[in-house]
């Protein structure tokens, strides 16, 4: 059984027992107890499809509109022509098959890794060591790419990934607790609306069961999903 604080506890007596609109939760969330420091905002999307099948999987990237609170450690695999515009966009390594080299030797202090399309030949054997990381690029996730510098800026700047888990969540970070209702209720929609428009032909029924938000440290809140919908 999982431990939890009196504070969270206490806060669990605060928490809506039905879903309510994001304006409201946005507002309760922000009601309950202050830490000292300042919490993410996750938001949990439980959707109506069958993870099994892979025709159903819901994977890619956003780049939020009011960002994410945080930057990222981005290395950049690439030739030589675009190792200069890598760096100056905000990649703290760029390069080929030194930079290729130093992972294989175990080097992991990176957040996320963008490869342009003609070095995945060589990045490809990186599988095993960036895979389970989460930090092997990707076509879906737009970390591999021929624009690298425009990756590399959008990922340092907080660009977040997401796919679906086994049991058909989607879980990203939406914000800070310090963002204003306005800003994170902004990037809310825009990741909503994002993963509606990502609706599999094969799933059927509601594609968008439940929808959560929570702080770090805090309960989670049942928003109305309608209501995190742009019109």
């Amino acid at each position: 059984m999982r431990f939890r604080s009196k504070r969270y506890r206490k806060d669990s007596e605060k928490t809506p027992s039905q879903p309510v609109p994001l304006d409201e939760g946005l507002k309760k969330l922000k009601g309950f107890s202050k830490t000292k420091f300042d919490q993410s905002v996750d938001l949990v999307l439980h959707l109506g499809i069958d993870a099994r099948q892979a025709d159903q999987m819901i994977r890619g990237s956003i780049a939020m509109p009011k960002g994410i609170g945080k930057t990222k450690r981005v290395i950049a695999f690439c030739g030589e022509g675009d190792v200069e515009a890598a760096k100056e966009a905000g990649a703290m390594e760029a390069g080929a098959d030194e930079l290729v080299e130093k992972v294989q030797k175990g080097w992991m202090d990176f957040d996320v890794a963008i490869a342009h399309p003609s070095l995945m030949g060589k990045v490809g054997r990186l599988g095993r060591i960036l895979g389970p990381q989460g930090k092997m690029p990707s076509p879906k996730s737009g970390t591999v790419t021929p624009k690298v510098a425009e990756a590399v800026k959008e990922y340092a700047a907080g660009k977040v990934e997401f796919r679906n888990d086994s049991g058909g969540n989607v879980h990203t970070l939406v914000g800070k607790l310090s963002f204003t209702d306005e800003d994170l209720k902004a990037n809310i929609v825009s990741f909503v609306d994002h993963i509606r428009r990502m609706k599999p032909a094969a799933a059927k029924g509601t594609f968008m069961k439940k929808l959560c938000l929570s702080g770090t440290m805090t309960p989670a809140v049942e928003i109305e999903v309608a209501t995190a919908i742009s019109e």
